[in-house]
C-alpha cells in the first residue's frame, strides 16, 4: 500500500533536498570541524555561530 503525504510534507521535503544541496544542513561532521576549527573554545565556537546567523538573517 502506497504511502500518502500532504502537499504541506512534500513541500517541506522538497525544502530540505534544497538545503541540503545547497549545504544548509549541518551534519555531525560538520559540527566536528568547526569546533575542531576553533580549538574546541567555546567562546570561539559561540562567536562564530553568531556571526553565521546574522549573515543568514541579513539575507
Amino acid at each position: 500500500m502506497p504511502t500518502i503525504i500532504t502537499k504541506k510534507e512534500l513541500e517541506e521535503y522538497r525544502q530540505m533536498c534544497y538545503d541540503k544541496n545547497n549545504g544548509r544542513i549541518l551534519t555531525p561532521e560538520g559540527i566536528r570541524f568547526i569546533c575542531e576549527a576553533h580549538n574546541y573554545e567555546p567562546e570561539a565556537i559561540g562567536k562564530y555561530f553568531l556571526e553565521i546567523l546574522s549573515r543568514i538573517q541579513n539575507k
